[in-house]
């Protein structure tokens, strides 16, 4: 069975959107964003919340041939990649491989993860939520910046009890430092 893998960059007092919304202080550097393709790469279906497809669909369209290699990296792992966006507004997509499914059906996504050949990735907090509720989380990866926002989107749902593995550990010369867990 394939597994569902939620990646996240988050402050260290753990969230992906400072009070405002803004997120800027998350933008990844070279070293840390070829990091988090490594994690993408293998996936073969993206899902994401209406929110996070919105700031990635700019990959559908953006040029990236004079852009570092981590960009142009990420842009072949957005086209090549399957994607279900879970959305009540969006009417239709604006990228090639995707769907939109109006609701989040934990039934649905556990038989999806049954019948993948590859690895599935969630992306965004909101959704991630709903999917650490379900009990659908195989794997996480957060990648801790070196700031503290006060408050804001988090990054793990609250409420949520989870026992995690941790399998790796990474430092990243900007001063991030990326944890990989197995939900147990």
């Amino acid at each position: 069975m394939a597994k569902l893998i939620y990646s996240a960059l988050s402050s260290l007092d753990g969230y992906v959107a400072d009070g405002r919304g803004n997120f800027d202080w998350a933008a990844p550097d070279e070293e840390v964003h070829a990091a988090v393709n490594d994690i993408l790469r293998p996936a073969g279906t993206h899902l994401y919340g209406r929110k996070t497809y919105e700031v990635l669909v700019a990959w559908e369209t953006m040029e990236t041939a004079a852009q570092p290699q981590a960009i142009r990296d990420f842009a072949e792992i957005w086209h090549s990649a399957d994607k279900v966006v879970y959305s009540r507004t969006l009417k239709e997509a604006s990228s090639a491989r995707t769907r939109i499914e109006r609701d989040f059906d934990p039934g649905e996504v556990r038989m999806l993860k049954a019948a993948a050949e590859r690895d599935l990735s969630v992306g965004g907090a909101e959704l991630a939520s709903v999917a650490f509720r379900a009990g659908l989380i195989d794997e996480c990866h957060v990648f801790l910046a070196p700031v503290v926002v006060g408050g804001g989107t988090r990054s793990l749902p609250a409420g949520q009890v989870a026992t995690l593995e941790l399998l790796d550990e990474r430092r990243f010369a900007s001063g991030f430092v990326q944890l990989h867990y197995r939900i147990i």
